[in-house]
């Protein structure tokens, strides 16, 4: 049981008498001090100046109103340790009689006036904290003992102000959150330091008060031409004090007899820079607790403009150090020795470095663009459920850019054989034979990879290379996703005898919803980026400075494509059913779609897609005919059989239901408008 348990318990002494007098008597005898303002100030008393208050309230609120959780930590990263014992300590309840936020609000508005603020530790038998409760910083008192030649030991002495019964505690047994100090053990005093501060603005609020509690009117003198007797002078002063004195009476006509004049001794209010001191009072108890004014109210310099930057301003300068202070707090005396390398406990700050509606989306963007941040991500940190069927859980790469070479591929590079020299010039015979070619009006070929202007085949063959590498992330992604989904249902419906049919229904629902959509929405910025970077040097081959507009046509390549897809692998697992195991069958093809589908999805859609687009681009750049380039022709009779031919851009280079080969002979099964002809197949697509 904790001592502040076991105090609630009750006692036989008495609370209050000679020998226990009231609290407020033993406070003014062991705390606090009279100011040069004639104002005693001490720590209770010092609330009572709004400026003070406030600034104590503001920082002690919100950094109690921020959600404190534990972490474990990770090879790579953090999660909630929800499980771990002090999770609920920390964020929900610390003791039957408090939240946490009543606890932390408390300890931090103790350390904010006392310099300190304690809690005793109770723990179990195995050592977990299973409370915690505040103490009175003025009822503890660390006190340091040297114990040899160089060994201190660190104690808390409590004392109980009404029985005077004193309790030593270990550090083990309380969470000390300290301020600024001396000895890195106690923290300053603020109510001490800032006490003159403090005490001139409290003989404000009392002169302000008296002031227009009195009519409104500076303290004078009644002149009286002659002499007053004792009761004369007693009765004129109660006459016009019961006449003037006082809110409801001010403002009320004197009359002045027997040549009475009135005479002012005080100093007026304006004289005495009254709403000027008033004034600075704000912003000194701003600068004493480092906060930016406005957090106390003190709106004169803010604007629009900078008030956000002064809100950012407050958490990373004023609240930032508390925070620090508590996790620290919480590692070394809450966490055991071990607990330490594992757990650790954080603040949560991202409410209160929210900027507005703009700012955030416009970051959120930034993230999501640049591939740190899916959609999931961003509607958790806007308060927002996740996309339904794990849509929300993709992640964008920025297509214009590579990965940067690892260690090993740059030691390759350095230990890479020089490049070849360049080959010798050529024959002048030649040259001048080209060269009357041309006088003579015939254009030269140009050489086989390259189109009419633009650098043509090589130039998309290298844009095709950065955009294989994304491809194949994405079906990777998506082919595990496929493995996690399509296992369940083999487990539940599958495994042990169950029934295909039904299992067939469900894989059909389930690829012709989820699976479609997140192909579709996978590959549909991937492929209009690709399509985009292929379309402008497609344009530039034939000198076409129109704009260009691919989003129709790149939906609907998207949409056939994974129709197709979505059907093969329909096929594929359906007949995977007719197998003896059929559940181990269906598994099998899974795996394998895994390790090796990204690879051929990647190799396709980097030979297809590039000659589809330029072959639109050309359409509508006004190119007529269209000539097939074969690369290794003498290894593949099929697109050697093609190489050079040249057809009208509408037209077919081999028509469905033909045969193609050189040779051995390949069936077409499709009108074949554009490369590849084949899996496999690099060939391209020049105009003619």
């Amino acid at each position: 049981m904790g001592l502040i348990r076991s105090m609630l318990r009750g006692s036989s002494y008495p609370t209050s008498g000679i020998a226990t007098p009231e609290k407020w008597v033993e406070e003014y005898f062991s705390g606090g001090a009279a100011t040069a303002s004639g104002v005693f100030v001490d720590e209770d008393t010092a609330l009572h100046y709004a400026p003070l208050f406030a600034g104590v309230r503001v920082i002690a609120e919100d950094l109690a109103s921020l959600p404190l959780i534990t972490y474990e930590r990770l090879e790579r990263g953090k999660r909630r340790a929800t499980e771990h014992p002090l999770y609920r300590i920390l964020h929900d309840r610390p003791n039957p009689f408090m939240t946490s936020v009543a606890l932390r609000e408390t300890l931090q508005g103790h350390a904010m006036t006392w310099g300190n603020g304690y809690a005793e530790i109770v723990r179990n038998g195995a050592g977990d904290v299973v409370e915690l409760w505040p103490l009175r910083p003025n009822r503890v008192k660390p006190e340091i003992t040297r114990t040899s030649a160089g060994a201190f030991t660190l104690m808390y002495r409590y004392t109980d102000e009404v029985t005077g019964l004193q309790v030593m505690l270990h550090p083990d047994q309380v969470l000390h959150i300290s301020g600024l100090g001396g000895d890195g053990v106690r923290g300053y005093s603020l109510i001490g330091l800032a006490r003159q501060s403090i005490g001139l603005g409290l003989a404000t609020e009392a002169y302000g008060a008296a002031f227009f509690g009195n009519a409104s009117r500076p303290s004078g003198v009644l002149k009286h031409p002659g002499e007053l007797s004792d009761p004369a002078r007693k009765r004129m002063q109660l006459d016009w004090e019961n006449i003037h004195r006082g809110l409801d009476r001010a403002h009320r006509v004197a009359i002045l007899e027997e040549g009475v004049e009135w005479q002012t001794i005080g100093i007026p209010p304006e004289d005495a820079q009254f709403l000027e001191t008033r004034k600075f009072g704000v912003t000194e108890m701003a600068r004493w607790l480092r906060l930016p004014p406005h957090k106390i109210g003190d709106l004169e310099r803010a604007t629009f403009t900078n008030i956000e930057h002064q809100a950012l301003d407050y958490v990373t300068s004023a609240l930032r150090i508390w925070l620090v202070r508590w996790e620290q707090a919480i590692l070394t005396r809450l966490l055991t020795e071990p607990e330490r390398e594992v757990f650790f406990s954080e603040h949560l700050v991202d409410a209160l470095l929210r900027g507005d509606i703009k700012s955030r989306y416009e970051a959120y963007a930034i993230g999501r663009n640049w591939g740190w941040l899916s959609a999931d991500d961003i509607a958790e940190m806007e308060n927002r459920n996740p996309l339904p069927d794990g849509r929300g859980e993709v992640y964008l790469v920025p297509l214009n850019m590579k990965p940067a070479p690892s260690p090993e591929e740059l030691e390759e590079a350095k230990n890479a054989p020089p490049p070849a020299p360049p080959p010798p010039p050529a024959d002048p015979d030649e040259d001048q034979q080209e060269q009357d070619d041309d006088e003579e009006g015939e254009e030269p070929e140009p050489p086989r990879g390259l189109g009419v202007r633009g650098r043509g085949i090589e130039a998309r063959q290298q844009i095709a290379q950065r955009y294989a590498e994304h491809i194949a992330a994405a079906d990777r992604t998506l082919a595990e996703s496929e493995q996690a989904k399509v296992t369940a249902l083999v487990e539940q419906l599958l495994a042990g005898g169950g029934s295909e049919s039904a299992f067939l229904a469900e894989l059909t629902d389930l690829y012709e919803g989820p699976i479609r959509q997140a192909t579709i929405d996978a590959w549909g910025p991937i492929f209009a980026e690709f399509a985009a970077a292929i379309a402008a040097d497609a344009a530039a081959d034939v000198g076409y400075t129109e704009p260009i507009e691919l989003a129709t046509w790149v939906q609907s390549y998207v949409t056939s494509h994974v129709g197709y897809r979505i059907a093969s692998q329909l096929g594929q697992l359906a007949a995977a059913l007719t197998g003896a195991d059929a559940a181990a069958a269906v598994l099998d093809r899974l795996a394998a779609w895994v390790l090796d589908r990204p690879g051929r999805i990647a190799r396709w859609q980097t030979a297809q897609l590039p000659n589809a687009v330029a072959r639109e681009v050309w359409r509508s750049a006004g190119v007529t005919a269209l000539k097939w380039v074969t690369f290794g022709s003498d290894d593949c009779p099929f697109c050697g059989a093609l190489d050079g031919k040249v057809v009208g851009i509408e037209e077919s280079f081999a028509v469905e239901g033909s045969s193609l080969g050189l040779g051995e002979q390949l069936q077409i099964a499709r009108n074949v408008h554009h490369p590849p002809l084949h899996p496999g197949c690099d060939c391209q697509i020049v105009p003619a």
